[in-house]
């Protein structure tokens, strides 16, 4: 109930803010489908939490608004509700704490905060206690601070990095000269992507990996055709491999879990007369998308292509094999959970 009231209040000030000459509250209440008791009780709270509205008779209609002041104030270009909005999102820069990124957008935060009354910053306390951002698994990258430094730099001043780097596979290092295009932040973990000249081709690295990294006086132009969105199209997650067009099987009891949700921009979901659901989606490589359906368990059976089916296979066996030799324990364990583990409902 408290939620519901403080995301109405949230719409309320989005629409009166939007107005240039202010809303009647019999404009307020039906965009909003809100009881005018309730609206003015609404408007009354929010008055009390410190936002400067106020009501003003305007070609005999009573219409409430901003204090024009009070806009003024403001930093430009932003509204009121952006900088609110702001502020809510801090949960978001804790992943890139320790690195320049997190300085900077604490700075931003710590301004936004400056900009609001007390009392609507502890409005916004009630609001935020009700909406939390959480990032899992990410990495901790305050200890690759000084390489996130000179890769964006580098980026900026367009000149090639010079990288010691350990891939994922194999246990050999490389030496490489990379020109820095982008620094992608994904699933948790910061990637940079660049032109490798060791390899003469596009490569995305982890930055966990890269052991050295030395900026030069090599400079280099990004291609004018170069686009990020264009560049990771076909991947599952960020793989980038041939394009393989993948049949899934989702059972009855997952299938309105996964088909609220966009797992690939090329997804295309049939629901079936049993409950179940057919996902198909054109996705780069298989190993991903393989390790996905392996995390739904006996919830999901690759229908195509043959080859994921056969690599669906193999891992399975081999996690069987893990678990068929294995002796029991002597000692049962007893659960400990304060609360039953979430499944999607």
């Amino acid at each position: 109930m408290r939620g519901e009231q403080l995301s109405r209040q949230w719409r309320i000030l989005r629409i009166i803010e939007a107005s240039t000459t202010g809303m009647t509250i019999a404009e307020i209440a039906d965009l909003e489908d809100i009881n005018i008791r309730t609206l003015y009780r609404d408007l009354e709270a929010l008055q009390a939490a410190g936002f400067p509205l106020y009501c003003e008779k305007v070609e005999g209609a009573n219409r409430w608004a901003f204090v024009d002041s009070f806009r003024f104030r403001l930093p430009q270009p932003f509204t009121q509700t952006e900088l609110m909005a702001l502020h809510m999102y801090a949960d978001l820069a804790r992943v890139f704490k320790g690195t320049p990124f997190y300085d900077s957008l604490d700075s931003l935060f710590r301004k936004v905060r400056a900009t609001l009354p007390p009392q609507t910053l502890d409005y916004l306390g009630r609001l935020q206690s009700l909406f939390h951002v959480g990032v899992k698994p990410y990495s901790e990258y305050g200890r690759f601070r000084e390489f996130i430094s000179r890769i964006h730099q580098a980026a900026m001043d367009k000149r090639c990095v010079d990288i010691v780097y350990r891939s994922l596979r194999s246990p050999e290092e490389t030496h490489r000269r990379v020109e820095p295009y982008k620094i992608w932040f994904y699933e948790g973990t910061i990637y940079l992507i660049g032109f490798c000249r060791l390899r003469n081709e596009m490569r995305m690295f982890v930055v966990d990996r890269i052991k050295m990294l030395t900026v030069t006086d090599d400079r280099f132009l990004i291609p004018e055709d170069f686009d990020l969105d264009t560049y990771m199209k076909h991947s599952f997650k960020v793989m980038r491999d041939e394009t393989h067009t993948v049949v899934i099987r989702i059972s009855p009891g997952w299938a309105r879990y996964i088909g609220e949700k966009i797992w690939h921009e090329s997804q295309r979901m049939e629901p079936r007369r049993d409950g179940s659901l057919v996902l198909t989606v054109h996705v780069a490589g298989l190993d991903e998308i393989k390790r996905w359906v392996l995390s739904l368990g006996k919830e999901a059976r690759v229908l195509a292509p043959e080859a994921l089916i056969d690599a669906v296979r193999r891992e399975l066996r081999l996690v069987a094999e893990l678990y068929e030799d294995q002796e029991k324990p002597r000692i049962s364990v007893q659960r400990r959970d304060r609360h039953p583990p979430l499944n999607p409902s």
